[in-house]
């Protein structure tokens, strides 16, 4: 899950509209405000896609079906599709009943030439548990009322039946509906309590008064778009947006039992006679397997130290740089892992490749490298960061944040000219050493691939000896 997600932890703190303020609401935004349906439908559909996203990845969650109704919200499953196609998901669309407006008949366009299957009703599974992971619900919106009609119907109880059914050694999809839950009343919620009863719920503009009778795991609220307008008309209490996030969690996270939490992993074995002789060289195909898998910050890695008390420590720090001589990386001299390593030079640093189901870990012993690879580097940085090397003074106790921004300010202006900004005496970087390389990757039933690298004198030279070690 996203840890940038904010969580609003009282839901009495969040405004609920009824279907009279949602219908108006939707008509300011139309009217004097200057939104139009495709506006408001391309950043709904969005925020929806976003949120599943943030909770299910890819992995795991790989198939998606949208079903689609023939109003706005079809339209809103209609835009999930096409985000999640790029966020890297294989979505398929059930579109029943078509809307023939320029406006859905050009979503159907664009997802049709992402290669997109559009299924009919007759071509899904009686069951839907078997081809798919996530079931976008996009039937009904707020504004709908009455009994569903065919074919709506069925795939409603289709939805219904997929949350009663029992099935041994098989994980059920999970059902996400966008703003409300297909055929719930848009302010009494499931009336007859055998309707859809979604994992996920992703409310648009604001909730409506049925999203409170939700109880399902991840209820979010999208639609980044509400004006000060709307907000000061309807007395709107919504939850502030983090960052650049199209979406934000609204009420606790579900509770998990740490102790059941585990991943089966799947991976190509890792063989004596498959890896390099040399551990740099084997290191290397990794780094450039894990930039080609495209992983955030893969040259990040956990740096341990332990100092003149023997209590260690660990911090994540960024790899600038490697070869036959070692593992760079650059701090500020001053720092507790600076002071540690003063001490005593031994440290280990851990690469960790979530989506490759791998680790390196690297022990060996640590030298500053020369003051003119640390100047050279520095001066490399973008200029805020060199700023930034200046003002901090790294693992000491300052007054307050509004301090270190001050500081740095005063900084910005000093060097505003855009002059050379010297180097600090106090900042450098680092060289591992290696003396031991361990290559894992993960496998089934914690049966891991474990090959270590050590260094074993062999008539007068050093060779790197391999070794399996148990998981």
């Amino acid at each position: 899950m996203d840890n940038n997600t904010k969580v609003v932890q009282d839901h009495d703190s969040v405004t609920y509209l009824n279907h009279r303020e949602a219908a108006e609401v939707d008509e300011i935004l139309m009217g004097s405000l200057g939104f139009s349906v495709d506006q408001l439908m391309e950043l709904a559909g969005l925020s929806v896609a976003t949120a599943i996203a943030q909770v299910y990845n890819t992995k795991e969650y790989n198939r998606v079906l949208t079903i689609c109704g023939p109003g706005n919200n079809g339209g809103d499953g209609l835009v999930v599709a096409r985000h999640l196609y790029h966020f890297g998901y294989k979505p398929f669309v059930c579109y029943p009943k078509r809307t023939a407006k320029p406006l859905y008949i050009g979503l159907v366009t664009q997802l049709e030439s992402l290669g997109i299957p559009f299924l009919s009703v007759d071509d899904l599974p009686m069951n839907l548990l078997e081809d798919f992971n996530i079931l976008v619900d996009a039937m009904f919106g707020f504004s709908f009322h009455g009994t569903p009609r065919p074919p709506f119907d069925d795939l409603i109880q289709r939805l219904v039946n997929l949350q009663n059914c029992k099935e041994i050694n098989q994980k059920p999809p999970v059902i996400a509906s966008i703003d409300i839950p297909s055929g719930w009343h848009v302010e009494e919620g499931d009336i007859s309590g055998d309707g859809i009863k979604p994992d996920m719920l992703v409310s648009l503009t604001a909730p409506k008064l049925c999203a409170k009778k939700f109880s399902g795991s991840h209820h979010f609220l999208g639609g980044r778009f509400v004006p000060p307008a709307i907000v000061d008309k309807f007395k709107l209490q919504l939850p502030p947006y983090p960052g650049t996030s199209m979406c934000v969690r609204i009420g606790k996270a579900p509770q998990v039992d740490i102790s059941s939490m585990r991943e089966n992993y799947i991976s190509p074995e890792l063989r004596e006679d498959q890896v390099e002789a040399d551990p740099f060289v084997q290191f290397q195909k990794w780094f450039d397997d894990a930039l080609a898998a495209g992983l955030k910050e893969p040259n990040a890695m956990a740096l341990c130290t332990a100092g003149i008390d023997g209590k260690p420590s660990s911090r994540m720090v960024l790899l600038k740089g490697f070869d036959k001589d070692g593992f760079v990386w650059y701090t500020n001299y001053a720092s507790r892992k600076a002071k540690d390593l003063a001490w005593n030079d031994k440290a280990s640093i851990l690469f960790y490749w979530d989506r490759l189901n791998r680790q390196v870990r690297i022990e060996g012993s640590v030298k500053k490298v020369s003051e003119e690879e640390s100047e050279h580097y520095f001066h490399s940085r973008p200029r805020g960061s060199q700023i930034g090397a200046i003002a901090s003074t790294q693992s000491t106790v300052i007054p307050g944040r509004d301090f270190l921004h001050e500081d740095y300010k005063d900084l910005e202006a000093k060097f505003s000219d855009g002059a050379p900004i010297p180097k600090p005496k106090h900042w450098g970087g680092y060289r591992l050493t290696p003396e031991f390389f361990e290559f894992w990757q993960g496998q089934p039933s914690r049966l891991h691939d474990r090959l270590c690298y050590s260094p074993q004198e062999v008539d007068g030279t050093n060779v790197w000896r391999i070794k399996r070690l148990a998981p």
